[in-house]
């Protein structure tokens, strides 16, 4: 009976370290996917390039049937681009990059795509917004004074419209806390 115990806790024992041991190493290939959720938010409006941004693995990474990069890793990621937004015609973008994972104590260097966003520009519609002004003050113009009425009613509604697309312009970008990211590693890299 003592033997069978023995016998058993062994087992175990063995059934429990197997799977550490088979995440022990392994290449993650170049073309691999990493998933990483943020642990803290960032945004186009005060990031600045080379910014590092904290984060977690948010699924295994498995190359050979292995996990090479256990869900939950540690990640440093840092602002590869980024622009606030402007008041006119200057959309905001935002882009991360993964940087390093650190696997059971040990931190590992990638090279990885940029993973973020860029606002659309905001061209057309400042346009739309100075020239819906400048129409507007003109018919207000022609109608109270006529030619020169109008010319100035022009000038008038363009000003208004500037001042309006200035004023809702600023949009810029942010990545809270828990946003999702997906990169790309372009390099092969071994885990130990």
């Amino acid at each position: 009976m003592n033997s069978r115990i023995r016998l058993i806790s062994i087992f175990l024992a063995l059934a429990l370290l197997f799977p550490a041991l088979a995440q022990a190493s392994g290449t993650v290939p170049a073309g691999a996917k990493i998933s990483v959720v943020t642990d803290q938010s960032v945004s186009s409006k005060t990031a600045k390039i080379g910014q590092t941004v904290s984060g977690t693995v948010s699924q295994d990474v498995t190359s050979g049937g292995k996990v090479v990069i256990p869900k939950g890793s540690e990640v440093k990621l840092t602002v590869s681009s980024v622009q606030a937004s402007g008041r006119l015609s200057t959309p905001a973008k935002l882009y991360l990059r993964l940087h390093t994972v650190t696997v059971r104590g040990k931190t590992y260097t990638f090279a990885t795509s940029s993973a973020g966003r860029s606002e659309g520009g905001k061209g057309k519609r400042d346009a739309g917004f100075i020239g819906g002004g400048a129409a507007g003050g003109a018919i207000i113009g022609a109608l109270a004074g006529g030619g020169k009425g109008a010319a100035i009613g022009a000038a008038a509604g363009a000003g208004a419209g500037t001042a309006g697309a200035a004023a809702t312009g600023k949009k810029d970008i942010e990545f809270s806390a828990e946003t999702r990211l997906a990169f790309t590693t372009r390099a092969a890299v071994t885990i130990n």
